[in-house]
């Protein structure tokens, strides 16, 4: 279309320059002594517009060769930056294709051109990590460090997944408190710390961010809900022998959470050891209403804070619902045991093992066949135990 445009303006002048030579009568005369030009306007004209754009085209053929060094020099720095930019991109496509011995060489070249070099240098590092080639790694870490561009957030942020990765959670914890006090905890960071506070055994800690990433919809519930557990769980564990802060880290749970088996069962176990039998049986009772768990049955009876006679009459109400559970065939077992019910005991003993046969329920049997005198039974039944592992 340009091109079109200044075909039809040079067209017009000429057809305007023929038009003036038909109708134009003048002239123009030169003297330079002894000479004398006479040409007509036209020529003249021509002449001066000829002239002009020679005089134009030398001056920009001087201004271009004075100006070629500098041409060259831009040139070679944009085709310099361009093959850096290229090797910054070539070291992303390696690094997503699990290539990275050859990331880290073109990453490598990017740094060195100065194409973005923390960025060069946090890919490299990444790489050598993943090359299991923990000296590079920290080496381009450094030089990370050191850019121009040194993007520090960035910075912290891989080496406290890289640190994650080889399980060194003491120093990246370090790390994520570093980045932590710079600014807002994002998510991703957020995630982290919960990793190294787990390696590091940090339940109250686990649980709050748990909490947080919960808050953020950053976490699906079902690995929430795992966390929160094990993390409910250990605490409790550590608090075993302490029966004060054991219930108010109990109670400060959630309803929910306290009647999960899991988290029930360490707490009455706690609780038991610590002396407080009447504690025991309140967890494990609202568990057992909440979420029927034989190992929280089992754990319930051995709560002796009230008497068996209460224990047996409620665990005979529970069987009529589940007359085949074996685990609650062989808790009424050892509730007719301390009531000295003996026959009863062995009928409940014997029907737990036609249902589930289990080592300890195989034990139990025995002991009571022994009390009994009945030693060649009681035998065949220490026998039928040996042979569970």
């Amino acid at each position: 279309m340009k091109g079109l445009i200044w075909f039809v303006v040079v067209a017009a002048c000429a057809v305007a320059l023929a038009l003036l030579a038909r109708i134009s009568a003048g002239y123009v005369l030169l003297v330079a002594p002894p000479w004398r030009i006479e040409v007509s306007l036209v020529l003249a004209v021509v002449l001066a517009a000829l002239g002009f754009a020679l005089l134009y085209a030398l001056l920009r053929l001087i201004s271009n060769a004075l100006s070629l060094p500098g041409y060259v020099a831009a040139f070679r720095l944009e085709r310099r930056n361009r093959q850096a930019r290229n090797a910054l991109v070539r070291a992303w496509r390696a690094y997503f294709e699990g290539r990275f011995g050859h990331a880290l060489q073109q990453a490598a070249k990017a740094f060195q051109a100065g194409e973005s070099p923390a960025l060069a240098a946090l890919l490299a590092a990444r790489s050598a990590h993943f090359m299991r080639d923990t000296e590079r790694r920290e080496l381009w870490l450094a030089r990370a460090q050191g850019a121009t561009d040194d993007d520090r957030n960035a910075r912290l942020a891989t080496q406290a997944e890289l640190l994650l990765d080889e399980r060194e959670f003491a120093q990246a914890h370090d790390v994520l408190r570093q980045l932590h006090a710079a600014g807002p905890r994002h998510v991703s960071t957020l995630r982290m710390m919960l990793r190294a506070e787990q390696g590091l055994g940090h339940w109250d800690e686990v649980l709050r961010l748990t909490r947080q990433l919960q808050k953020r919809d950053a976490i699906s519930p079902e690995r929430a809900h795992q966390y929160r557990l094990t993390a409910s769980v250990q605490r409790i564990r550590e608090l075993a022998l302490e029966p004060d802060p054991l219930k108010t880290f109990f109670y400060s749970l959630d309803a929910a959470e306290r009647v999960e088996p899991a988290v029930a069962l360490e707490a009455a176990r706690a609780c038991i050891a610590a002396g407080e039998a009447g504690s025991a049986t309140s967890i494990a009772l609202a568990s057992i209403e909440a979420h029927w768990d034989e190992a929280v049955v089992a754990i319930w009876a051995q709560c002796a804070d009230t008497a068996a006679v209460n224990r047996l009459e409620r665990a005979e109400r529970w069987l009529r619902d589940r007359p085949a559970d074996g685990v609650l065939l062989r808790v009424l077992g050892q509730l007719c045991l301390e009531r000295e019910l003996w026959g009863k005991a062995q009928s409940y003993f014997e029907a737990s093992l036609a249902t589930q046969a289990n080592r300890t329920t195989h034990l139990d049997l025995a002991r009571l066949l022994d009390r009994l005198g009945r030693t060649d039974s009681a035998n065949a039944q220490y026998r039928a135990a040996g042979e569970f592992q």
